[in-house]
């Protein structure tokens, strides 16, 4: 059974960074792409960022220019570096992993909670 994993959530001011982890467990092969999901409470799960393969990144237009995505050296893990954080960024973060370039995201975590306080 695949089970991804997320960490490095908490409590910041605006203007300070986090970085999120992720780990894919229970899986043979290297995930096609991984990415960010978040929550916000009220609202729906929206897109934060996504990787395919090594490099070919795509981002919400809210946080471009101050998130960075990125896949690990270990096999499927991805990281998310935010800095410059607002308090609309506010929510439940979610790592998720596609097994191939014609699937969808069906793998999903428990998710991170970030909290930016003004």
């Amino acid at each position: 059974q695949v089970h991804l994993v997320e960490s490095g959530g908490g409590l910041v001011q605006a203007g300070g960074s986090l970085r999120l982890s992720c780990a894919a467990s229970g899986i043979g092969t290297s995930l096609y792409a991984m990415g960010w999901y978040r929550q916000a409470p009220g609202k729906q799960r929206e897109l934060v960022a996504t990787i395919a393969g090594r490099s070919s990144t795509n981002y919400a237009d809210s946080v471009k220019g101050r998130f960075i995505i990125s896949r690990g050296d270990a096999k499927n893990t991805v990281y998310l570096e935010m800095n410059a954080l607002k308090p609309e960024d506010t929510a439940l973060y979610y790592c998720c992993g596609q097994q191939d370039p014609f699937g969808t995201y069906g793998y999903w975590g428990q998710g991170t909670q970030v909290t930016v306080s003004s």
